[in-house]
This record gives C-alpha cells, sequence and structure tokens, in this order.
C-alpha cells in the first residue's frame, strides 16, 4: 500500500505529551480503516504534527482521524519511504520512544535544506584530470557533510541536495565546503550553495517541495557562493553569540529579494522558450518598470533582464545536449534561440567551447 504523511497545524496550548495520547488512540483503531500508523513528528516551536501512515487512499486516513479523536488533518501528500527517511532520518518511531508507555516524541520535521552545485570549467567534459579533480572535490564534500550531520537526500550529476536537522551545521558545513573547495580548487570547478528551511508537507504535492525549489533558485539567480534565506539567517542568529553576516561570497537575501525572485522565476520557467517575449513583457507580468526590473535584476543578480533570459536559455541547452535527443538546430529552436550560429556564438562564450563539441563528447565518453 502507499505512504502518505499528513499535516496537523495545532493550537499553541498543545503539547507533546497530548500528541502522544492522539497517535495511541489512532494505533487503536487503525486496522477498522485499513491503516498502518508508521510514526510522527512533533514540532512544539511552530506547533505542527506530521503523522506517516500506511493506507489506501488519504480518505481512509481521514476518516481514522476523524473517529480516533476528532483531529483531522490539514493536508495530505503521498510520499516515498526511503525520501522520508533521507529527509527526516527515520520512518519508525525513535527506540527511545519505543521504550516508554505513551511514546512521546518530541521531534520536529523542520530541516534545513542545502543545494550543492558544483560546476565544471573545462571545455573537455571527459578530461581524466577533471574527473578526477571533481571526484576529489565531492569526496571532500561528503566527508565535510558527514562531519556536520547532513544527510544526502539526491545526488546526480554537479548537485546534491542535503537535509540538516541543525541550521547551525548547515551553516558551518557551508562555510567549510566553501573554504576546502578554494584550498583544493585548480580553476577547473565552481561552486554555489543555497540554504532554505522549511516543513516537509505543504501545499504542493512533493515532500519539501517549496524550500527544495527555494535553494535551487537562489542557486539558480542570485550572486554569491553561499546564498542563504532569510529564515536560515534569523534561525542562525538566534541559536548563536556570532550573527550572520553578508560578505564577498555570502549573500542573505531579504524577503522582498525572494519575493522578486520567485515572481521571475515562475514568470520565466512558463514563457523562456518563447522568442517573442520582450523584456517589457516581463516587467508588466512583475509589476515593474523597465528601470526598476533593471535594477532589482543589478542588485539580485549582477545581470541584466536580457542577460538572465540568455542565461537560463542557455543552461536548457545544455541539459538538453546532454540528452543527446536532438540536434543543435533543434536545441536553439527548441530554447529561444531563432538563429543557430548566434546561439553557438553565446553558448561559446558561456561554456568556452562550441556546442558541436559537447555534441560530439556526449556521444563518445
Amino acid at each position: 500500500m502507499p505512504i502518505f504523511m499528513d499535516r496537523h497545524d495545532l493550537p499553541d496550548t498543545i503539547t507533546a505529551e497530548y500528541i502522544a495520547q492522539l497517535h495511541q488512540e489512532d494505533l487503536k483503531i487503525e486496522d477498522q480503516f485499513g491503516c498502518r500508523g508508521l510514526t510522527y513528528w512533533f514540532d512544539s516551536e511552530r506547533k505542527t504534527a506530521f503523522c506517516l501512515v500506511e493506507a489506501a487512499e488519504k480518505g481512509a486516513i481521514v476518516k481514522m482521524h476523524n473517529h480516533a479523536h476528532g483531529a483531522i488533518p490539514h493536508m495530505i501528500i503521498e510520499v516515498e519511504p526511503s525520501i522520508v527517511e533521507s529527509f527526516l532520518g527515520r520512518i519508525e518511531d525513535p527506540e527511545k520512544a519505543k521504550n516508554t508507555a505513551l511514546n512521546i516524541i518530541n521531534d520536529p520535521a523542520f530541516r534545513t535544506l542545502m543545494v550543492l552545485q558544483l560546476k565544471s570549467l573545462s571545455p573537455n567534459q571527459n578530461d581524466p584530470a577533471l574527473r578526477v579533480s571533481y571526484r576529489d572535490h565531492l569526496n571532500v564534500v561528503s566527508d565535510l557533510l558527514a562531519k556536520f550531520e547532513g544527510n544526502v537526500v539526491k545526488q546526480n550529476e554537479g548537485a546534491l541536495l542535503v537535509s540538516f536537522k541543525s541550521v547551525t551545521n548547515a551553516v558551518q558545513a557551508s562555510f567549510e565546503i566553501s573554504s576546502s573547495i578554494k584550498k583544493a580548487n585548480t580553476n577547473k570547478i565552481s561552486f554555489k550553495i543555497g540554504l532554505s528551511a522549511g516543513v516537509p508537507v505543504t501545499e504542493e504535492q512533493s515532500i519539501f517541495e517549496p524550500t527544495i525549489k527555494a535553494a535551487e533558485r537562489m542557486c539558480l539567480l542570485v550572486n554569491g557562493e553561499i546564498i542563504i534565506s532569510t529564515e536560515v539567517k534569523d534561525l542562525f542568529n538566534s541559536e548563536n553569540s556570532n550573527t550572520l553576516k553578508g560578505g564577498k561570497n555570502i549573500r542573505c537575501i531579504t524577503p522582498s529579494d525572494e519575493k522578486f525572485l520567485n515572481e521571475l522565476i515562475d514568470y520565466t520557467e512558463l514563457n523562456w522558450n518563447n522568442t517573442s517575449v520582450k523584456i517589457d513583457d516581463l516587467g508588466k507580468a512583475l509589476g515593474y518598470s523597465r528601470s526598476q526590473l533593471y535594477r532589482n535584476m543589478i542588485s539580485l543578480s549582477g545581470q541584466s533582464p536580457n542577460d538572465f533570459f540568455k542565461e537560463y536559455r542557455l543552461n536548457e541547452a545544455f541539459k538538453l545536449l546532454d540528452k543527446d535527443t536532438k540536434n543543435i538546430s533543434e536545441v536553439a529552436l527548441e530554447t529561444g534561440f531563432s538563429n543557430v550560429s548566434y546561439f553557438s556564438k553565446c553558448f561559446q562564450k558561456k561554456y568556452g567551447y562550441l556546442p558541436s563539441q559537447h555534441f560530439r563528447s556526449s556521444k563518445n565518453p
């Protein structure tokens, strides 16, 4: 049967003991509704609880909760147990809690997420020395993540998604990763880190979806090597005597930055491959004049709106070339470049080699 995670938004007076009692009431009648309660998380600070339940469908969980105690969940999403464990560290009750009669679990599901991007700066993607350098960097990163208790949720070519229970550990890990990469770097690898924080179940359909999206978007657009959300900065400052401040390579973005960032990328994701889109269209959609849009873009990313759109399209073209399912002309047109020669010129300027060289190297690994 599928596994679901639900979310309960609770009154300020609710305690961990009370939630444990509700959980026990669920377990007494779960068989009547074809459910199996696996575990739960309770956040006493944010007054939220999340239940992990095996059931045939969402409605069965609602009926079970309603019949047991009347506390109906506000949201329910389907999840993969392995993904839940990667983010939250467990999919069953903690051993310590199993040894108590009431099984009180005061364990928040709130997490700080890191998106770490490593990118090759070499035109020869199959250079053996580059592969060794890349692997060495990953080994150093893995050791540091383990040191700061970061759980790697997902890893693919050039990117890692990491979950931290401690916001302080997440920030300190970012600083040490930055320092170690710079010390070992041979100018062939660049990196970028985005830190965001949130809870697993929202109005979106995937676990931690808004939090992941926020970290990815910061990496995509914002200037700096380490980009930190407002919430992560505030949480870090509340836990530490040393106030977190932005610097040359660290950017702590503001709430207005986050709003602008999300509006910009929402629009871009819908229109990036439309060659007829003009910068005035972007400004109108976001509610900015041309000059306001330009100032905001330069402040946040160091790029003009035109340059950002071009960079976004080139990133998408790079992904398509990696898939090796279309020729260069098709990739150029699909990514909003009406002129193939102009596409090749822009691609070479950004990546240091022609798209035809990338195309050939992907065919001959």
